[in-house]
């Protein structure tokens, strides 16, 4: 299975498990989490959910391999859903926490910031890499790294599509807690477990208070988010960024 889903008393642990691919993100994927998130948010015997992955990698964005077989329908299909998984893991009523180790990129770092907080490994590595295959980030990626950053910097991480370590992400305040690798784990389950012992109702309210901040609200963001990223998916630019990832080479884009 793709995605696991494991519990320890109060707390779940959804697995991303691919690691072969570094648990990169099938569109079937995308469609279990938005289940597997309702499932969740309603089970009141689970407190608190933790994302992470398996091996050696959070997730290393969307499956490239897969976006070759896109049509602009297929496209707004997957846009369509993804952005439900986004919504879903944002608006749950729980703490989430991503314990991340190895890359957390392209959507992979969209879905760790759409956690309440990161507990990552001193191997992590963040990265907004969109640009490099011609798309524009999804799944809310810009409207929460702006929550976090600012949006001068925020830019400058999509712009460039840099890749942070998991110390630089800790400094800026992406990362909650920066642990050794061997210590992901432990510390993750003790966080997760801290959270699961405090009253559930009080969490909530708090969750609602940070969620009302926000203007515009993450759906009325999403709707933009959506229009630009289905104009790219028809691009001649993401086609050439497809093919050379696949091809390992630099990719020559034309801005057509």
């Amino acid at each position: 299975m793709d995605i696991l889903v494991e519990k320890e008393g109060a707390v779940a642990k959804v697995i991303l498990n691919r690691p072969d691919a570094r648990n990169a993100l099938a569109n079937t994927m995308r469609q279990d989490l938005v289940r597997i998130y309702d499932e969740l948010n309603d089970d009141d015997s689970v407190r608190v959910i933790v994302l992470t992955g398996a091996g050696n990698a959070f997730c290393a964005g969307g499956d490239v391999k897969a976006m070759e077989k896109f049509t602009p329908q297929g496209g707004a299909r997957t846009m369509k859903v993804s952005q439900n998984m986004a919504l879903q893991l944002h608006k749950s009523d729980k703490p989430t926490i991503a314990s991340v180790r190895g890359p957390a990129v392209g959507i992979g770092f969209c879905l760790a910031l759409g956690c309440d907080m990161v507990v990552a490994s001193d191997t992590a590595r963040f990265g907004m890499v969109f640009k490099r295959i011609g798309l524009a980030p999804d799944g809310g990626g810009v409207f929460l790294l702006t929550q976090y950053l600012g949006v001068g910097k925020a830019k400058e991480l999509v712009y460039t599509a840099r890749i942070l370590s998991g110390a630089e992400a800790h400094e800026l305040g992406l990362v909650t807690r920066l642990v050794p690798d061997d210590k992901l784990e432990a510390e993750t389950m003790a966080l997760a477990t801290e959270l699961a012992e405090s009253p559930p109702l009080a969490i909530q309210e708090a969750k609602k208070l940070f969620h009302s901040m926000y203007v515009p609200t993450m759906e009325m963001f999403m709707a933009n988010e959506k229009l630009a990223q289905i104009a790219l998916l028809q691009t001649e630019d993401h086609k050439e960024g497809l093919n050379a990832f696949l091809e390992k080479r630099a990719p020559k884009f034309q801005g057509r």
